[in-house]
């Protein structure tokens, strides 16, 4: 498996005041996500959950590296949850679409937040707390079999 020879990965949690839980995958080339890959199997499965982004579908003007990065991790994800046959872990990904976060007030200038507001069949920037129960699902035991997908969570905006 090429991945698990040379990447590693860590997930991070966090919880809101909501209740909620949102993970975070990161992942870099290194040794350590062989003995990542068999802590999950020793435990009988797991998942693994990339965060991308929308971007690598809307396809918008300046955005390319970015969008490029994003749809390498969609692509790696889907290899992985082939690798992954027959362990019980599942790798998939949520990709926001414009969520309200400093990432996205610090990337674009008033005029274009606003055409992404008026964009949205919600009339609304997606909240974090908006996109955590999808993660949230995907980290169940009631998403055993969603495997190498990719859930664009964007409130309607295509």
């Amino acid at each position: 498996m090429w991945f698990g020879q040379f990447c590693q990965f860590s997930l991070k949690l966090k919880l809101f005041a909501s209740g909620s839980l949102w993970f975070q995958f990161y992942y870099h080339f290194g040794p350590k996500m062989k003995s990542c890959h068999i802590c999950l199997i020793k435990s009988c499965g797991g998942r693994i959950i990339c965060v991308t982004s929308s971007l690598v579908v809307a396809l918008r003007p300046g955005t390319g590296p970015y969008a490029a990065s994003k749809a390498a991790v969609e692509a790696m994800v889907k290899i992985l949850a082939k690798e992954l046959k027959g362990t019980r872990i599942t790798a998939n990904c949520v990709a926001p679409g414009a969520i309200a976060t400093n990432l996205l007030f610090e990337g674009i200038s008033e005029a274009e937040l606003n055409i992404a507001v008026d964009q949205s069949p919600f009339g609304r920037l997606g909240e974090p707390e908006d996109v955590a129960p999808v993660v949230g699902f995907l980290a169940s035991d009631a998403a055993e079999w969603v495997n190498g997908q990719i859930v664009r969570v964007t409130g309607g905006d295509v």
